[in-house]
């Protein structure tokens, strides 16, 4: 009578399977990656010009309607993450157009008497606004750069 051995253990067809799934799972994540974090820091850069703009809110609340400089808006916005390097008030109010050259990616640029206009992945356009009106703007990272425009 013959007995039959029962070996344990896994087959190689088996273990390159294995292999092969956790390849496209570990595949999957690292496309996925890049794409979650443009999206946080994009979170994070509109969250700061909310806070930037409360700050100069703040700022001519206190000083009888004064329009704050970009030395002085630094101790109003505090807060900002690290996603935004610098804020700058525009010298010129009013209408125009902000490119790449005055607002560069991570800049919030505050711009007075000026409301939100069209926006496109090259500019964002600004019109003219009261004296008491402003705009925060900064560039996003997804949607091609697109800019990101808040007005009070």
């Amino acid at each position: 009578m013959k007995k039959h051995q029962n070996e344990k253990g896994f087959t190689i067809i088996e273990v390159v399977l294995v292999l092969a799934i956790a390849a496209l799972i570990f595949l999957m994540v690292f496309i996925a990656l890049p794409a979650l974090q443009r999206s946080q820091r994009d979170t994070a850069r509109k969250s700061d010009a909310g806070i930037v703009s409360s700050g100069v809110a703040s700022y001519t609340g206190n000083n009888r309607g004064t329009f704050p400089t970009t030395a002085t808006i630094a101790s109003y916005s505090k807060n900002v993450s690290d996603n935004t390097s610098s804020v700058v008030v525009n010298t010129t109010s009013g209408a125009q157009t902000i490119t790449g050259t005055l607002a560069p990616d991570g800049v919030i640029v505050i711009t007075q008497s000026s409301t939100c206009g069209a926006s496109t992945a090259a500019s964002q356009v600004l019109a003219a606004g009261t004296v008491r009106q402003y705009t925060v703007v900064t560039k996003l990272e997804e949607g091609g750069g697109a800019y990101y425009c808040q007005d009070n």
